[in-house]
């Protein structure tokens, strides 16, 4: 089999938006490139479009025009297999349908010659279930792209279980020749991305299901630790109905682990036909004239409000989020003492507790008791939530001492680990269960969701940061509170805690 496809002429089938895109960065990188649709006129329509869309670009300056005229020129769109016989790589972009992507490798291989790759931009679907039949299956090999191609910097390199290694490779060194960063992933329900991924939905709508926030907080919090969109306005750009296929999918996929259970408040829209933006309404309303939901305003901060003293609680892995609370209590007047080496973070005034979450929830903690969010040293919004015995004036001071320290504090219902702690922790724990069952490794697992949906951190840099005594504790909280599989710690994550337990850090 070929160990370099550096000059291999492509065939690209499937002229929708991912194929048009993967079509793009071929030809933009010098491959001569053939675009087919077996609807009528369909790759030509495309090149058409891509031709508009890059003429943009060169009247704003950005794209060459002479670039782009060698461009178009590689790219020759066909509605006919016929054509495809001098190709040695093919990546295919069709409907995202087993038996369908089955029968066209199985038409191709009777076509092309015994060296041509045959790869598959699937995003969920088994690559050794694609190859199942064939004579060479081993040439068959996964190279999911993200969308949109031609900016998204990521692809999965996805092994079947007869994927040829040397393949494996050229796709990967292919990629980096396009100005990818490739990962290699192994051909399981989800790959990396759509799986490590399911946690920032789920736990949205788990806390929605529970009537514990909002939308507009839960999304509010996330934001404030670094991601671009939060989980509701995400699952509404991408379509609930799409959203909720592929958790189906991996639902199923994985015999209906608990841990993937769709959800009824995803369902329910999906039925209703709130898909999201596409629809005009999904979690928020995008109809004319709608108004978009926002934080309700916060009161200033009154002097009253402020204890004159506080004692700041810090556990040693959580010091550095602390840096700064010192000086913003002193500027406010309120004397600070240092209690280093606490067995909890957070500050105490008097008979109130204002503690980070260790995933309890704040009435298992105390009567004066207010658990805040992770937030890894940012402002912002800020999830917090009240034992149900806490005092008017342990409210009053636990907000004021929040909204003195940077944060807009956001009242949630008192459940455990709060919004960004239990997403986080759930991310962390699915990556780490990855890397458990060989899908990936932990450098593949951090690029790949940074690069494929812009997360600000990768699973274990967030791992790293926060401790693992910390999530795992979250985890457990979770699970005790639950009950059931959902919130099972990775046996990874076990492993690594009992090894800086009892020899030095796994991170």
């Amino acid at each position: 089999m070929s160990t370099s496809l550096s000059k291999a002429k492509v065939l690209v089938i499937g002229a929708g938006i991912m194929g048009a895109g993967i079509a793009q960065v071929a030809a933009q990188a010098g491959h001569s490139v053939t675009l087919m649709d077996a609807r009528a006129g369909a790759a030509q329509a495309a090149k058409a479009a891509l031709q508009v869309r890059l003429e943009g670009l060169v009247a704003k300056g950005k794209f060459s025009a002479d670039v782009l005229a060698a461009l178009l020129e590689r790219i020759h769109p066909v509605d006919s297999l016929a054509h495809a016989g001098s190709a040695e790589l093919v990546i295919e972009a069709i409907v995202e349908d087993l038996q369908a992507k089955r029968a066209l490798f199985a038409q191709l291989e009777n076509l092309l010659g015994t060296q041509c790759v045959l790869a598959s931009n699937t995003s969920s679907l088994s690559i050794t279930a694609i190859a199942k039949g064939l004579q060479q299956p081993g040439r068959v090999v996964g190279m999911h792209f993200f969308n949109p191609v031609p900016q998204m910097k990521l692809v999965e390199v996805v092994s079947g279980l007869q994927t040829e290694s040397t393949v494996a490779q050229a796709i990967a060194a292919l990629a980096a020749a396009w100005g990818k960063e490739a990962v290699f992933a192994r051909s399981t329900p989800g790959f990396i991305v759509n799986r490590i991924a399911r946690p920032l939905y789920a736990e949205a709508l788990a806390l929605l299901h529970e009537q514990a926030a909002p939308p507009e907080v839960l999304d509010a919090c996330m934001r404030a630790i670094g991601f671009r969109m939060g989980p509701c306005e995400l699952m509404d750009l991408i379509g609930h109905d799409t959203n909720f296929a592929v958790t189906q999918a991996v639902y199923g996929a994985n015999f209906f682990d608990k841990r993937y259970t769709p959800s009824l408040v995803q369902s329910a829209l999906v039925d209703g036909g709130m898909l999201g933006r596409k629809s005009g309404r999904g979690i928020y309303d995008y109809t004319a004239g709608a108004v978009a939901p926002s934080l309700s305003p916060l009161a200033p901060v009154q002097a009253d409000d402020l204890p004159r003293k506080v004692q700041l609680h810090q556990q040693a892995q959580h010091a550095p989020c602390m840096a700064g609370w010192q000086a913003a209590l002193s500027a406010a007047g309120v004397l600070v003492e240092l209690l280093p080496g606490s067995d909890w973070t957070g500050l105490q005034a008097g008979d109130l507790q204002l503690r980070q979450t260790d995933g309890r929830p704040a009435s298992a903690l105390g009567a004066q008791v207010l658990v805040y969010d992770w937030h890894g040293g940012a402002g912002g919004a800020l999830a917090f939530a009240a034992s149900s015995g806490a005092s008017a004036q342990s409210l009053a001071q636990g907000q004021a001492l929040l909204q003195t320290l940077g944060f807009a504090p956001q009242r949630m219902a008192d459940l455990p680990a709060l919004v960004a702690a239990r997403t986080l922790a759930m991310l962390v724990n699915e990556a780490a269960d990855a890397v458990q069952q060989g899908v990936c490794d932990v450098p593949g697992a951090n690029a790949a969701m940074k690069l494929g949906v812009n997360y600000p951190a990768g699973p274990f840099e967030w791992l790293q940061r926060w401790g693992t005594p910390a999530v795992v504790g979250v985890l457990h909280a979770l699970d005790d509170f639950y009950r059931g599989e959902r919130y099972r710690v990775s046996p990874w994550l076990r492993h690594a805690l009992w090894q800086q337990a009892h020899t030095s850090p796994l991170l």
